[in-house]
C-alpha cells in the first residue's frame, strides 16, 4: 500500500497544480539541483547522527515500510496452531520429545509445517530461546515475564532508533528546502539588472526548494516514519502473543488455555474467534 499512497500523493499535488493552469516545465529544471542541495544535506545529518548499524536498519525498514504489512489474522490463527501443537507435545510426552525441535527449529516437523512462523526468525528466537531456559531452569511465570519484557524491550531499542532516525530526516526537510530557496535568492541577487523576466524565472527556480522541502517531508518521508513505526509495533504485538502462551505454560495451564491466553491478547480486528481455534486445535488433535 506504501506505493499506492506515494502515488496518490504525486498525483493530487502535481495534478492539482496543472489543473490550476500550473506549468510543471520550471519545477522539472530546477527539481535536480534542488534535490541534489536538500537530500544532500539531509543524508550527510543522517550519517552524521547515526552509527552505521541504525543507518543500515534505517534502510531497510524504509524498503519494508513501502512494501510490508503487519501479522493478520491468518499469521496469528497459525501462530496459534503452532504454539497449540508444540505445547500438546510437551505436555504429553514431557520435555525430551520438544528438545529437538526447539534446538533446531529449521529441522522440526512442527515449526516447517508453519513457514510463515519460521521466517520471523525473531519470533522464533524469542520462542525457542525462552522455551531452552524454561526446561533447564527453575523459573517462576513471574520470572520467565520479566525475561520476555527484557528481550522485547532490548529487541525495539535499535529499531525505535532507526525510526527516530527517519523521522529527523522528515523534520529537517523543511528547514533544508528553505536553505535552498535561500542559496537560490542569493543567486538572484547577482542578476537584479537583467530584467523582471529572468529575476521572475530565478525566484521561480528558488521557491521550488522550499516547495520540495515541504512536499518530501510531509508526503513521504513523514508517513514513511509513521509506517516503520506501526510495522515496530505491529511485530512487538506478535511477540507478545507468544509471551502470554509461554507465561500461562509456565504456571502449568493446559495447552488450549494457553492458547487462549494467547488469542485475548490480539488485537479484536486481528483475532481469530473462539469456535475458529476450537476448530483447529480438534484437528490437531486428529492428526495428532
Amino acid at each position: 500500500m506504501g506505493y499506492v499512497g506515494a502515488l496518490i500523493v504525486c498525483i493530487c499535488v502535481f495534478g492539482g497544480f496543472i489543473l490550476a493552469g500550473g506549468n510543471l516545465t520550471p519545477i522539472i529544471h530546477a527539481a535536480p539541483l534542488e534535490l541534489v542541495i536538500i537530500f544532500g544535506a539531509a543524508v550527510g545529518g543522517f550519517v552524521i547522527g547515526n552509527p552505521m548499524k541504525i543507518i543500515k536498519l534505517a534502510i531497510k525498514m524504509t524498503g519494508h515500510s513501502m512494501t510490508g504489512t503487519g501479522p493478520q489474522k491468518q499469521e496469528y490463527t497459525e501462530l496459534l496452531q503452532m504454539l497449540f501443537q508444540l505445547f500438546q507435545r510437551f505436555r504429553k510426552d514431557g520435555p525430551q520429545a520438544i528438545e529437538a525441535h526447539i534446538e533446531n527449529p529449521d529441522k522440526s516437523d512442527i515449526f516447517s509445517a508453519y513457514p510463515k512462523f519460521l521466517k520471523n526468525h525473531h519470533a522464533v528466537h524469542f520462542l525457542c530461546d525462552t522455551m531452552k531456559i524454561t526446561l533447564s531452569a527453575d523459573l517462576s511465570p513471574y520470572d520467565v515475564d520479566d525475561l520476555l519484557d527484557g528481550d522485547l524491550k532490548a529487541a525495539h531499542t535499535e529499531e525505535h532508533a532507526a525510526q527516530h532516525a527517519v523521522q529527523m530526516i522528515a523534520d529537517g526537510l523543511p528547514g533544508l528546502g528553505i536553505v535552498a530557496a535561500v542559496l537560490g535568492i542569493v543567486k538572484t541577487m547577482g542578476h537584479l539588472t537583467e530584467g523582471v523576466e529572468k529575476i521572475g524565472s530565478l525566484v521561480g527556480h528558488a521557491l521550488v526548494g522550499t516547495m520540495l522541502g515541504v512536499f518530501l517531508a510531509y508526503g513521504f518521508f513523514g508517513p514513511i516514519a509513521t509506517k516503520i513505526l506501526n510495522d515496530i509495533e505491529a511485530e512487538g504485538r506478535f511477540l507478545t502473543v507468544i509471551k502470554a502462551a509461554m507465561v500461562a505454560l509456565q504456571r502449568g495451564a493446559p495447552p488450549l488455555v494457553c492458547v487462549e491466553y494467547a488469542r485475548r491478547s490480539i488485537a479484536p480486528h486481528e483475532r481469530p474467534t473462539f469456535e475458529e481455534m476450537d476448530k483447529a486445535t480438534k484437528e490437531i488433535k486428529k492428526a495428532a
